[in-house]
């Protein structure tokens, strides 16, 4: 058995949003959907249904966005009658 990153892929509403991706990485995905699907006893699943966990967990692990992100909200609860600033 494999050991992925990945557990099993919940069902939330989703937001539409249409990427383009390499053909690798598309090849990929539908692998380890394949292998997560094996491993965990679930149906088949589809890149689209991997690429939410994924990039949730990669932002999760990326210590200088959580950072950045509880530094803004820190900044949004001390000054409540700003709205907080996003920049791109």
């Amino acid at each position: 058995m494999t050991k992925l990153r990945l557990g099993p892929i919940s069902d939330d509403k989703p937001v539409r949003l249409t990427v383009e991706l390499p053909a690798a990485v598309h090849r990929d995905l539908v692998e380890y959907g394949w292998l997560l699907a094996r491993d965990s006893g679930q149906a088949e699943i589809t890149p689209a249904k991997l690429i939410p966990p994924m990039l949730s967990r990669f932002m999760e692990g990326d210590r200088a966005f959580s950072r950045a992100r509880r530094l803004r909200i820190n900044a949004a609860e001390q000054n409540p009658g700003q709205k907080p600033r996003i920049d791109p």
